[in-house]
């Protein structure tokens, strides 16, 4: 089919996915075809750096040769068979690599397909765990503002942006809000404050959930360990379990394989997505402890009755495996260190050089840049700033996506030096141009 071909029959048909569909139908949609390594490919022929990794999802790039071979060699064999009553080697190896990988004691690895289910399976896993203990008081759930942790409705009930959310409140489950920060001077006291609420509700929790360290969606939000440790051991010492969603920072995205690496606590259940197939295929994990499993063995009404029909797909395990291998076989968190600090090096004269740029966040190779009025004032929202630098960056040949006014990279992990550089100079040409109209 032709471009404009294409086009048309986007515009009469798709419905895009965090997409005002009245702006994407004004403009010409921009069509990848095709992709290589960290590049992105029009059908045009034009080529465009991969600033979001797909999306964040992000790992080896595009093709690599290892997940390709994994799933060809796949399809030889099977594609489809389901988990329900039935194994299969490749959901084993795999369980079995994300036992070995992940922080201690997380022994038992549930499968689903995405983000938001693997999140939604963990909030279920810690409500009918803590019943099944005789705990019947436990049934709400503690989580930070600000939060994001998916599109289901549990996960949407543990989320906190009204942007999101809001419009779907009725539906929802109520939620004790403990209070994140913003900036690194106030998290001795945000900290403090959170303890001081989770033990007023402390009989009350099955389960506190946090995004570790970087708080994505609400536009690349940081926070320490030093606020999360405390608060996490405070769950603990109530009686509530801790779930940790790094579907985003998991997978070596923060400098660690999993950001709880720094945190320096094991979780009592861990969500992944993303970047677990390097992006080819849509699969996710909830991890969780010995103990936890434990509550759910005996009598069939202590079952854990979730799943779908495509839990564990082999094509996706596999995929999963190959893309985990390869963190060892290609250093990539040594590949990480390296390029996080050339990004910080790179990024650290923007706001002296552009007006525009108030403050730039970045953990391992996860970055905000955000974008305020010269006086520090937050920009008007319907002017779409952040927007407009997306658009001006693809002119120059990267793809980025905003948080609002909060231009976010996050490269495939594999990005080489020079790709890093080129991906920051246009970044800082496009908010230039910009702030020049």
């Amino acid at each position: 089919m032709t471009w404009e071909t294409l086009a048309r029959l986007d515009h009469e048909h798709l419905w895009h996915p965090f997409t005002e569909q009245s702006a994407w139908t004004s403009e010409p949609p921009l069509i990848i075809a095709a992709a290589e390594g960290c590049e992105l490919i029009d059908s045009e022929g034009r080529r465009y750096l991969d600033g979001v990794g797909s999306l964040w999802v992000g790992v080896h790039g595009h093709r690599h040769p290892a997940v390709d071979a994994a799933i060809r060699q796949q399809l030889e064999a099977v594609a489809h068979t389901t988990l329900l009553g039935l194994s299969h080697p490749p959901a084993i190896r795999l369980a079995r690599l994300l036992a070995e990988l992940s922080p201690t004691g997380l022994e038992r690895v549930f499968y689903s397909d995405s983000g938001s289910t693997a999140v939604e399976i963990a909030l279920k896993m810690a409500f009918q765990w803590q019943q099944q203990q005789g705990r019947g008081r436990r049934r709400r759930f503690a989580a930070l503002s600000n939060a994001y942790h998916g599109d289901t409705l549990g996960a949407v009930s543990v989320g906190g942006i009204d942007l999101f959310h809001a419009v779907y409140g009725p539906l929802l489950f109520d939620c004790v809000r403990l209070e994140a920060p913003r900036c690194r001077d106030r998290e001795q006291a945000l900290a403090a404050a959170a303890v001081e609420t989770l033990r007023t509700h402390g009989e009350e929790l099955a389960a506190v959930i946090v995004e570790p360290l970087v708080q994505g969606a609400a536009g690349m939000l940081m926070h320490s360990p030093a606020f999360l440790r405390p608060v996490l051991e405070a769950a603990r010492e109530v009686g509530a379990l801790v779930i940790a969603d790094e579907v985003a920072t998991g997978l070596g995205r923060t400098g660690t394989m999993f950001a709880m690496e720094q945190v320096g606590l094991s979780p009592d259940l861990l969500c992944l997505g993303k970047g677990l197939t390097n992006g080819y295929l849509p699969v996710a994990a909830t991890l969780t402890t010995e103990r936890v499993y434990r509550g759910f063995v005996g009598d069939r009404g202590r079952t854990f009755f979730h799943g779908h029909t495509f839990t564990g797909n082999p094509l996706g395990c596999a995929a999963a495996v190959a893309c985990l291998e390869t963190f060892d076989a290609e250093d990539t968190l040594g590949h990480v260190a390296r390029r996080s600090d050339q990004l910080r090096t790179r990024l650290a004269p923007l706001p002296d050089r552009c007006a525009s740029v108030w403050e730039v966040r970045q953990q391992g190779l996860m970055v905000g840049i955000e974008l305020r009025g010269p006086d520090g004032t937050p920009l008007d929202p319907a002017q779409l700033t952040g927007q407009a630098v997306c658009l001006a960056a693809r002119r120059h040949g990267a793809v980025l996506r905003p948080l609002g006014d909060v231009v976010v990279l996050m490269p495939p992990l594999a990005i080489s030096s020079a790709q890093l550089d080129r991906l920051v100079d246009i970044v800082a040409a496009a908010i230039g141009e910009v702030g020049a109209g």
